[in-house]
């Protein structure tokens, strides 16, 4: 049985994901924004093991999540499912003075790994957006561009690839992968898009508990649990170090030289 902490996991994907594990038998503690989700999560997921609450837009709202889930003890595996979509038709500003999607995409699930005692696994959500991401860091707000929705949610989905293979390098013993769920129908997705949403869930579920050979590597972007193409930027290991260090300087909080 493994312990696993799923962010973002009050609906959706997450949701989905954490139902799975608990089923299988593994403890599950979900995450959402405030107490009214927090609920929602719980009855609809009987036998999760608990609920961490804080909206991840707010740096300091992510340390909360961070003390909540080193308090409830130590986790196998965290899956950094917690998004939000490009239907934002203007740019949003954080109260922190960020770009709304890059806070919540990127910067959340850094802060949390550079906080949470490391576990065994660290599985990132990406997109197949990611491939369109532009791997130019000079404007991570957004204050020099005229905004695109799509082009910053793009982005964002390929600085989660970097994160989890700069994250890989750094911390050799954690086993740090991104995949993409696919262009599924879930709240974020549309009800147009084309994927099954069956299958949306299962390659995080795996990469989180899985000990088939195929699951248990590290520095990996998946589709439907097989390894996939990703894009040529996320290999540089000059980029990933970019912007774990923009990241850092950003929450004041560099990630862990190692994660002994």
């Amino acid at each position: 049985m493994s312990r696993v902490l799923i962010t973002g996991s009050a609906d959706g994907l997450g949701l989905m994901a954490g139902r799975l594990l608990i089923g299988d038998g593994h403890e599950v503690v979900l995450h959402a924004r405030n107490a009214r989700r927090a609920a929602d999560a719980e009855a609809a997921a009987p036998g999760a093991a608990g609920v961490l609450v804080g909206d991840l837009s707010g740096i300091e709202e992510v340390r909360s999540v961070a003390r909540q889930a080193n308090e409830s003890g130590p986790f196998d595996a965290v899956i950094h499912n917690v998004a939000v979509g490009y239907r934002e038709h203007r740019k949003i500003t954080t109260a922190d003075g960020l770009s709304h999607v890059f806070a919540i995409n990127v910067l959340a699930p850094y802060l949390l790994t550079a906080l949470i005692t490391p576990p065994r696994r660290l599985v990132y959500l990406s997109s197949g957006m990611h491939l369109s991401g532009d791997p130019d860091l000079s404007d991570l707000q957004w204050d020099k561009r005229p905004w695109s929705p799509a082009q910053a949610y793009a982005d964002t989905k390929l600085h989660d690839v970097l994160l989890a293979f700069g994250v890989a390098r750094r911390w050799p013993q954690v086993s740090s992968n991104a995949l993409t769920p696919g262009w599924v129908p879930t709240k974020m997705g549309g009800p147009a898009a084309p994927d099954d949403l069956d299958q949306g869930h299962l390659t995080q579920a795996w990469l989180a508990v899985s000990d088939e050979p195929a699951a248990t590597v590290s520095g990996a972007y998946f589709y439907h649990q097989e390894q996939a193409d990703t894009h040529p930027a996320a290999r540089d290991h000059d980029l990933q170090d970019a912007l774990l260090a923009a990241c850092a300087e950003l929450t004041g909080t560099p990630l862990p030289s190692s994660a002994g």
